[in-house]
């Protein structure tokens, strides 16, 4: 499809007022899901990321894989086991998780923004003690909960120009390496940076009222309304504690967080450059309510 120049300049100036809005702003994006494993959307992920980037926005990109970790331990012929949705990580799991995480896909992702035109520079949670951790209970072995982020490096790194690709593993004192949910990671360092904004990328369109029904999407939620969201059964099953880490994300600090189909091409800057952005956002009502006095 050919695009005039005219239609070109419309659409930067129409995404003027929020390049605006969020230029010298930091943005979180928890990238996982579809999007990390399919090629094209891989592409189109780092393509957005760069753009938002170029234009002063200061991006922090939080990476998972979950899916290339199972790969990785089935070719080494250890068999995977979840608890509740957790891997159960012994000492070898998580020198595997470690490998995957902050060696393979972390490198790739940051030589893919390279080769676009981008300056990136990956990071580990396990870093300079970034993300200090403490193991979650004894069934789970080496699954971390997070005691403390420590965001300097990512700080001097956005300093520089670059931008911060970050493996979710951490590390307690003794130097032990954690296996640690990335979404609670993007969430508690968006808090700690206290970002304008967390992108969590997903494999739905957003919390739909009904779940078999796409038109249902919720484009806002207040966060005081989830637990009653939880109870009527529209917040359930594997989304309860992506939900609760975007309320986490709130009350530490950051002012919006939003949900939205990593499936779709260019689906951050549909949701940070357009009015009618893509999934479900979060908001602090109170606050919400206080700037836009028409809201209900």
């Amino acid at each position: 499809m050919r695009i005039s120049n005219a239609d070109r300049a419309h659409v930067l100036t129409h995404a003027l007022p929020y390049i605006q809005k969020y230029t010298n702003k930091i943005l979180v994006v928890k990238y996982g899901g579809n999007a990390m494993i399919n090629e094209d959307l891989k592409q189109s992920v780092m393509s957005d990321i760069i753009l938002l980037s170029t234009v002063g926005i200061k991006v922090v990109l939080v990476h998972g894989g979950g899916p290339e970790i199972t790969e990785m331990l089935a070719k080494i012929g250890k068999e995977t086991q979840f608890v509740n949705g957790l891997r159960v990580t012994d000492k070898e799991t998580a020198e595997i998780v470690q490998m995957v995480l902050a060696g393979k896909i972390n490198k790739s992702l940051v030589s893919l923004i390279e080769s676009k035109g981008g300056k990136a520079i990956g990071l580990s949670g396990a870093d300079g003690h970034m993300i200090l951790a403490k193991p979650r209970c004894a069934e789970l072995g080496f699954v971390g909960d997070i005691e403390k982020v420590d965001v300097t490096p990512i700080l001097d790194t956005l300093s520089m120009g670059y931008i911060p690709v970050v493996s979710t593993v951490g590390c307690d004192k003794e130097g032990n390496v954690y296996n640690i949910n990335a979404d609670t990671v993007a969430a508690k360092i968006a808090g700690e940076l206290k970002a304008e904004s967390l992108i969590s990328m997903t494999d739905i369109e957003g919390i739909l009222r009904d779940k078999d029904d796409p038109s249902s999407l919720i484009s806002r939620i207040f966060i005081e309304d989830a637990p009653k969201l939880t109870e009527e059964g529209i917040i359930s099953g594997g989304m309860i504690p992506k939900v609760q880490c975007c309320v986490d994300a709130i009350n530490w600090g950051v002012r919006k967080v939003f949900v939205i189909d990593g499936r779709v091409k260019h689906s951050i800057i549909i949701e940070i450059l357009t009015d009618e952005g893509i999934g479900t956002m979060f908001v602090n009502g109170e606050d919400y309510k206080k700037r836009h006095p028409e809201a209900k």
